[in-house]
Formats: C-alpha cells, structure tokens, sequence
C-alpha cells in the first residue's frame, strides 16, 4: 500500500464541523484544524462534554459553537460551505453503558445518520469515529481491521459495541450509494488532559486511586492487556486517516501492551503513591486483550505516538491535580 497521505499546511479558508467538540477527544480535534487557520464549528448536548473544552476553544475567533443534540436534528447550515465533518458525539465510558444505553444507540444510528444527511447535501468529506470495541474479546491479538470480531450482541456493553458497528456499516452504505467521501477510524483506549476524572476508565481510575493513596482498583487477575494512547498522538492519527484517500477502517492508537497490573505499578511510581493493589471479580464481556497493529495506518502515513506511558501519566495526573484545584 503506497503512502498518500499529504498533510495540510494550512486550512484557511475551510470550514470543519465536529460534532461533539466539547468531549475529551474531539476538542484535541478541533484545535488542529484551529492551529491549520480552518474555521471550526463545534455541536454538543454536554450529557458527557465539558463547558471548559468549549470555553478554551472559544478564545479563537474561528471557533464558533451551537448546543444541540444531533439525535433531533442539526443546525440549520444553508449558505454555509462545509468542507470536514468529524462524528465524534457518542459518549464512550463503561459508566455511560449502564446509564444512558439509549442516548449512545440513538447518537450511533439517528445522529450519525443526520451527520451523513449533511455531508452527502454539502459534498464534505466525513470521518466516524469508531472504536476498538467492534471488535469485542477478540480472539485475534493484536487486533487488524480485517478481523470482524466477537461481539456479544446483547450483552452489558451492547449498546455501545453494536451501535459503532451500526455506524460503520452507515458510513460505508453512504460512501457506496452515495459516493460520499466517507472515512472510519477505529479507536483504541486513549488518556490525557482533558478526560472525565469520574470517567471510569483504567487510567483515570487509577490516576484519582493513586494521588489519594487509595488502594487501586482491579478488576480480573490484572493479567488483561490494553495499550494507552495519549490523546494528542490519537488525533494526529486521526488526522491523518482524514487525509487518507481510503474508505475502509483504520485502526488508531499506540501499539505499546500493558498488562492492567502493570499499568498500576507504573502509575504508583510515577506518582510516588504508597497505594497497593486490590483485585475484584471482572465485569462481564470485559476484554481479555487490547492492542492495535498500525500496519495500515503507517504504511500510508508517517504516524508514530511520541508521547511514552509515564510521560502521559504525569501530564494527566497534573490535568487531575489542576481540575481539582480549581473546582
């Protein structure tokens, strides 16, 4: 596969749309094409996003904001060219399976849907952001785009597996009967500044369980892998698909594999935390092992995460640290 990726020096003049700007990812997505000169306009309902994100990407005047929830409906964009639009609206924390199920189903399937509406009316190039979770307990490690999965359709984590699933299907459907410009990434567990500190996930979990001294919660043997990705190196990969000239999914994260106990080891010493480590039953359908093969993405691009595990964890636990003492 020859490389095509030709990254913007600029993007002035363009216009990018990113549905759920004021999230955690999405609003390190925005700032790229921010620093590109682009204009960016960013849709939230902030059942998950951050008022904060919204407000720090406010100070450029290229970025304007509407509050909606995509599932209604959008904004009423007549006249306004839109060259970009990033579907990064669903909530995607194991807390939020269990308390909004229906509103992640509707935003992967309804919202999606009314973003592809869009993109095929205003001939954009469109990117849905996916996840590493289509591929459920995968029986294949690490994992590549050619595997379809083991997904348990009705299971505790169904609501979001399945209506990725949906959404990449969607998207693929658009770009086949349609001929919309069409893009899908799929995202491995990613971490950094700007993350939920209640967001339930390993890292931050651990993070707040560390800093207070707390025993450290583990699920399982801790014997599970996953691989880490800090944010910024996450959007540069998912940068770079946008730029890509291909339509199947690419995986997108950091290969480096922690086993969970070794995650807690290295966030104890980095933080110089006396906690010690305390394991519990694992959660159904939970993963037994994470890890992207990047082959794909960097057979077309020059994309490599620069930012090491400890170094990410300092920069996150500061991000914490910081949150909470402004709050």
């Amino acid at each position: 596969m020859p490389q095509n990726v030709q990254l913007p020096k600029s993007l002035e003049g363009k216009t990018v749309l990113v549905a759920g700007a004021g999230g955690f990812v999405p609003s390190h997505i925005c700032e790229i094409y921010l620093e590109l000169g682009a204009k960016v306009i960013g849709l939230d309902n902030f059942i998950t996003g951050s008022r904060s994100n919204v407000e720090l990407l406010s100070k450029n005047s290229n970025f304007s904001f509407e509050e909606i929830n995509i599932i209604d409906g959008l904004p009423d964009f007549k006249g306004i060219d839109i060259d970009y639009i990033y579907s990064l609206a669903s909530p995607a924390s194991p807390i939020d399976f269990k308390e909004i199920p229906l509103e992640i189903m509707r935003v992967n399937s309804e919202g999606t849907l009314n973003l592809l509406e869009l993109a095929k009316e205003k001939r954009a190039r469109f990117l849905e952001a996916s996840t590493s979770e289509v591929y459920g307990d995968p029986e294949i490690h690490p994992q590549t785009e050619e595997y379809v999965g083991c997904v348990n359709p009705i299971g505790p984590r169904a609501c979001y597996d399945e209506s990725k699933r949906f959404a990449e299907a969607l998207t693929m459907t658009f770009y086949r009967r349609y001929n919309v410009d069409t893009r899908i990434v799929r995202i491995f567990n990613t971490y950094g500044p700007r993350m939920r500190p209640n967001d339930g996930r390993v890292i931050p979990n651990f993070i707040n369980q560390a800093m207070n001294d707390e025993n450290i919660t583990i699920y399982g043997d801790g014997t599970q892998t996953r691989s880490f990705c800090f944010v910024t190196d996450l959007a540069q990969a998912i940068h770079n698909v946008m730029f890509s000239n291909i339509h199947t999914p690419f995986n997108c994260g950091n290969p480096d594999e922690y086993s969970i106990t070794e995650c807690a080891e290295t966030i104890i010493k980095v933080l110089g935390s006396k906690s010690e480590l305390s394991y519990h039953p694992l959660p159904e359908d939970d993963p037994k092992k994470r890890r992207p093969n990047l082959a794909k993405l960097q057979a077309i691009s020059e994309y490599a995460p620069v930012i090491g595990f400890e170094d990410g964890i300092t920069r996150t636990a500061n991000y914490f640290k910081e949150m909470a003492s402004n709050s």
